[in-house]
């Protein structure tokens, strides 16, 4: 039974849609979809009468996106791309060995756990690890996750937490705003832009409140999303920027960033990793809960 609602496109209109789309033409389109010309046409039309609207208007041989086409295409690249990721991530059981799904922190996943799998793989030849970044709490009744490794405080109902890092948020610029040696004093930050982390819009007024200073009610100061723009938009030399100590490490070890205050902010929830308490006895999972607090100890 075709569960599908009525106006519902399928994969093959959805990919006749995006290529016809980026290639201009039906014929450049059906050759990269290698498929005959008929097919992708029909697929097209049947897409547009189920719409009840123009995705294209045709123009001497050439195919341009209506105003319709171009707010669907951006969402049907998007389809797509999640249907790909799927199909892999079931494929990734034909090899044999097992798969971990995790949910990871961006920042955390860039800076500190990737440059240390390949030490996990070498031991584990035969695991598969399928890393999906994300800022939100797992429900993993609703996810393919079997862990996530997130700040505790993020952790739901039901889940088992083994802490792995402290955060200690430190204060750092490029030497191209602060010169290398120099430190600053809590009066000096007037003088400079502050880089604000959109989803934790409390750090600089927590730091400046245990320096003693007084709250700026208006900061000044590009304001990103999360960690890893953060540390982008200080290397740029666009503000100061408080960052877990964790997070940059191979950025003050390059040059790339230095300190320019010797006081720490202590954050209110260590990183973990999350674990559904109701999810099946995982001897793999086991083994690298056991392999990331040893390295976690070795920082």
């Amino acid at each position: 039974m075709d569960h599908r609602s009525r106006y519902t496109p399928s994969v093959q209109e959805l990919r006749a849609l995006v290529f016809c789309g980026d290639l201009g033409t039906v014929s450049r389109a059906a050759e990269a979809l290698n498929l005959t010309q008929s097919a992708v046409s029909r697929a097209i039309r049947t897409l547009e009468d189920r719409l009840g609207v123009k995705l294209f208007h045709r123009v001497r041989k050439r195919l341009h996106l209506s105003d319709a086409g171009r707010a669907m295409i951006h969402e049907s690249r998007e389809i797509l791309a999640s249907l790909d990721r799927t199909a892999r991530m079931a494929m990734a059981f034909s090899e044999g060995g097992d798969v971990l799904r995790l949910a990871v922190l961006p920042t955390f996943a860039a800076t500190w756990l990737i440059p240390r799998l390949p030490e996990f793989l070498q031991s584990y030849p035969d695991v598969s690890i399928d890393l999906a970044s994300t800022l939100h709490p797992v429900d993993f009744d609703d996810s393919p996750f079997d862990a996530a490794i997130q700040r505790a405080v993020m952790a739901r109902n039901g889940t088992q937490i083994a802490p792995l890092l402290d955060e200690r948020l430190i204060m750092v610029a490029a030497p191209s705003l602060v010169a290398v040696g120099q430190s600053l004093s809590v009066a000096d930050l007037a003088r400079f832009p502050l880089i604000q982390l959109a989803t934790r819009p409390e750090l600089w007024n927590d730091w400046l409140a245990q320096a003693g200073g007084a709250p700026i009610e208006r900061l000044q100061g590009p304001r990103v999303q999360h960690f890893d723009m953060v540390i982008s938009a200080a290397e740029a030399g666009l503000g100061l920027a408080l960052l877990p100590d964790i997070f940059t490490q191979r950025a003050i070890a390059t040059g790339a960033l230095h300190r320019v205050n010797s006081q720490t902010l202590d954050g209110p929830t260590p990183y973990a990793l999350i674990r559904p308490a109701s999810h099946a006895k995982n001897p793999t999972m086991d083994a690298f809960e056991a392999w990331l607090q040893a390295a976690a100890q070795a920082r």
